[in-house]
């Protein structure tokens, strides 16, 4: 994502032009009611334009033009509702062990996650805060991951906090360095190698972004992975390559399996205290509509 900066700085500079005009007192049908009165100045074409973050050189990912070029057919389309497969237990949501060797950082976490643990403490609750999951931990949250396949991008958008990310396959390279904004999910580049999608990702924000029990990850932190549908498309295998030589040494490795999941949804997701509280599992979240003193509404899904 490039000219980042350049767009807030247009924003900025349209924030700052003559105000189109005040508000004028007065009474509308005598109700007691201000009338707003909101004179309207043309914005130039060329502000307009710098009001748009852009990368010149190379057409966004659903630019019609992009779209319709001529590619090779992917091997396979990954389109579908997917659920990490914990089938073995719980804990193969972490991404390990087996770990790497670990510099100062994430032996610290290794040491100081049980002890926080037997003392009845979270230990870097970051996710518990607010704070994005991001790449890869947001793949193994206990919600369902919505993959939208195009030409030239997938798309997932994830029910935890509705993340989105976006993994680019029209051919562009990974952005400027001094130009990109640094994200929880990363700049994620995919090429087809075979019957397998190879997905490079890098560009992590770092800021209370932890893997497994509060092992941090570095600006070095990259991630690869191999993508493929097996057992007939109903599961997709993600083999994790993770290295980061400021953190471990060598490379970190995992695979997951997700099943796909036809009879679900995304739906909004925010991480609110008002949201939070009514989750399944929660006191107001057992409670009916009624209790809630929700309003009836007729024709919803399970009325007969």
């Amino acid at each position: 994502m490039r000219g980042i900066a350049g767009w807030a700085g247009a924003l900025t500079l349209l924030a700052l032009a003559p105000a189109a005009g005040a508000q004028e007192a007065g009474d509308v049908a005598g109700q007691g009611q201000p009338e707003v009165v909101r004179p309207l100045t043309p914005i130039p074409p060329d502000r307009l334009d710098a009001m748009v973050p852009k990368h010149p050189g190379y057409l966004g990912a659903l630019a019609p033009e992009n779209l319709a070029r001529p590619r090779p057919a992917p091997p396979f389309d990954v389109t579908g509702t997917w659920f990490v497969d914990l089938s073995r237990g719980f804990a193969d949501y972490m991404f390990g062990p087996p770990y790497p060797k670990f510099y100062a950082p994430g032996r610290e976490a290794l040491i100081e996650q049980p002890k926080a643990q037997a003392r009845g403490e979270t230990y870097r609750d970051a996710i518990g805060q607010c704070y994005p999951p991001g790449m890869p931990m947001l793949m193994t949250r206990v919600w369902p991951h919505a993959f939208i396949q195009l030409p030239t991008a997938i798309y997932v958008i994830s029910g935890f906090n509705n993340s989105v990310r976006t993994i680019f396959l029209d051919g562009r390279a990974h952005s400027d360095p001094d130009l990109v904004v640094p994200s929880y999910n990363g700049e994620s580049i995919g090429r087809w190698d075979g019957d397998t999608l190879v997905v490079h990702t890098t560009y992590f924000e770092t800021d209370n972004h932890y893997i497994d029990l509060g092992i941090p990850v570095s600006d070095r932190f990259e991630l690869v992975e191999r993508i493929r549908l097996i057992d007939d498309g109903k599961v997709m295998e993600v083999e994790y390559v993770m290295t980061d030589p400021a953190m471990w040494d060598g490379e970190w490795r995992s695979t997951k399996r997700y099943n796909r999941q036809d009879h679900t949804d995304i739906n909004e997701a925010v991480c609110i205290l008002q949201y939070n509280a009514n989750l399944p599992g929660t006191q107001l979240g057992s409670q009916t509509a009624a209790e809630r003193g929700q309003s009836e509404v007729e024709g919803v899904a399970g009325d007969e």
